[in-house]
């Protein structure tokens, strides 16, 4: 069995690119680490080579390149020694038929835009649109943070004012996650059938041109801190908003 010893390889050389966004971008392929996320990988039909550690094996039907670890730690993000590094191809997301949807304006930690996607998948929303100064979903940190979320979720970058006007079009009503004197408590609000949540940026929350858009405004009730981590907000809204109707 041949196995690629050298970082200075053609091809490790080309895919350790692909840990920059200019890079991902540019080509449409982007890495995905460990067994969980290239089985993910392999189910959503997007995984194109697969690099493992020489000594391991991964039990499933995908030709598999041996490397020697140095070599599959520089297409690492980590630090510790990798074993397992995927290549996969971007896929254009087109679905149609949403009912419940979220809208990310400008959340910028990338663990944090991948702890959404995993809630809003775990609870059944159907679609996340990100504003163009979101985290990048396909930032390794990011994906890590899915768990696998972003194979089966459908997801774009819009522009995030023109995407709720088409969706309040679409008789989908808009709740802004904000601190704001408008604000309703989340136990008293009345949930449609279809509806879209905003939560924004970390510091600053959602801007004040996205509020104004919104339908209706919503805060969550707290006896002590007066916000949350947007990641914990966004799970506690989506299962609110969802089954607590």
């Amino acid at each position: 069995m041949q196995i690629i010893t050298s970082t200075q390889n053609k091809r490790i050389k080309e895919r350790a690119k692909l840990l920059k966004k200019k890079d991902r971008d540019k080509t449409g392929y982007f890495l995905v680490e460990g067994s969980h996320m290239i089985q993910e990988a392999l189910q959503a039909q997007v995984l194109d080579e697969l690099y493992v550690a020489e000594g391991s094996t991964l039990s499933i039907d995908f030709p598999q390149i041996v490397c020697t670890q140095p070599v599959i730690n520089r297409l690492s993000h980590q630090q510790s020694d990798a074993k397992y590094i995927g290549v996969c191809h971007k896929v254009n997301h087109t679905k149609k038929d949403i009912k419940r949807v979220l809208l990310l304006d400008d959340v910028q930690d990338p663990g944090n835009v991948g702890t959404i996607f995993r809630t809003a998948y775990s609870f059944g929303y159907d679609k996340i649109f990100l504003s163009k100064h979101c985290a990048d979903v396909y930032n390794p940190k990011t994906i890590q943070s899915t768990q696998g979320s972003l194979f089966h979720l459908d997801f774009a970058y819009v522009d995030l004012m023109e995407t709720i006007k088409n969706l309040q079009k679409q008789n989908i009503r808009i709740f802004g996650s904000a601190l704001h004197k408008d604000s309703q408590n989340l136990q008293d609000i009345v949930v449609p059938e279809t509806f879209g949540i905003v939560l924004g940026h970390e510091g600053h929350g959602i801007c004040d041109d996205i509020l104004n858009l919104c339908d209706q405004l919503v805060h969550i009730e707290m006896e002590q801190f007066e916000s949350l981590n947007v990641a914990v907000a966004a799970a506690i809204l989506c299962y609110e908003m969802r089954y607590n109707k």
